[in-house]
């Protein structure tokens, strides 16, 4: 039979971490609306139900499962019902993550803690499942897309563990892509900045700025963020973007601080 959105046997699956809001849950509908079975993982059942709701997919094509990326059991949960429901895997897009605006001399060592918990240590254990099923699984392979952020790059103020975890999941996704070959499984990372979210509502009436000034910035609709993932997913496994970065054109970013 072939294969096509109509067989869900047959279809692509992805799973999608913090697919309850803003960017997983956009890169999760325009993945369902292209036709793919999709595992919606979150902390609140609540807005994964939600999700689900506004794609309007049919029930064979979606799985909500609400996860605590931070704690191995509930990820191996996850993947537990995830290989029960579709059988194999064929996208994570590894989003789940928290951001904390606090100077380094007033951050408390649990919010430093919780920070990495979910942003490095979720990241790592979201992806080693993914790496195993993807490994075991026939065909064999598949691709892992990391949410780096810009602050894989470059901090805003007052951002150290946000930023600290964001650097680590670009050393992640380098071990990831080269450890992966062998199995066929690609791995990349998309570093966003300025997408307009909830989380990212407050950048229109203006962030603090390299030069200790407040600022609005330019932002860009989320569903930009939705496009390019998917761009990266439809790739054959023998091609691999391994960094894009999209971002609001007129945002600072490029310009010195």
């Amino acid at each position: 039979m072939p294969e096509t959105a109509s067989n869900p046997a047959a279809t692509k699956v992805a799973l999608v971490t913090g697919a309850g809001s803003g960017i997983g849950q956009a890169v999760a509908l325009a993945l369902l609306a292209d036709g793919w079975s999709v595992a919606l993982s979150g902390r609140t059942e609540t807005t994964l139900r939600e999700t689900a709701d506004i794609a309007g997919a049919s029930t064979d094509r979606v799985l909500v499962h609400p996860t605590d990326v931070a704690d191995p059991a509930s990820v191996d949960n996850l993947y537990a019902a995830l290989r029960a429901r579709f059988g194999r895997l064929d996208l994570l897009f590894n989003n789940a993550g928290v951001s904390l605006a606090a100077s380094p001399d007033e951050l408390s060592f649990d919010d430093w803690s919780r920070v990495v918990s979910i942003n490095l240590t979720g990241s790592f254990l979201c992806a080693q499942g993914a790496f195993r099923l993807m490994r075991d699984q026939a065909p064999q392979g598949g691709r892992i897309i990391n949410n780096g952020s810009i602050s894989a790059h470059a901090p805003r103020p007052n951002s150290i563990a946000y930023t600290a975890t964001k650097h680590a999941v670009t050393g992640m996704t380098k071990s990831l892509s080269l450890d992966g070959r062998r199995y066929n499984i690609a791995c990349g990372q998309i570093d966003i900045g300025n997408a307009l979210t909830p989380m990212a509502a407050r950048m229109k009436g203006g962030v603090p700025q390299a030069n200790g000034e407040m600022m609005p910035e330019p932002v860009m609709d989320v569903s930009e963020v939705a496009r390019s993932v998917l761009f990266m997913a439809s790739l054959p496994l023998e091609a691999n973007v391994q960094t894009m970065m999209v971002m609001a054109t007129n945002m600072p970013f490029v310009g010195r601080g």
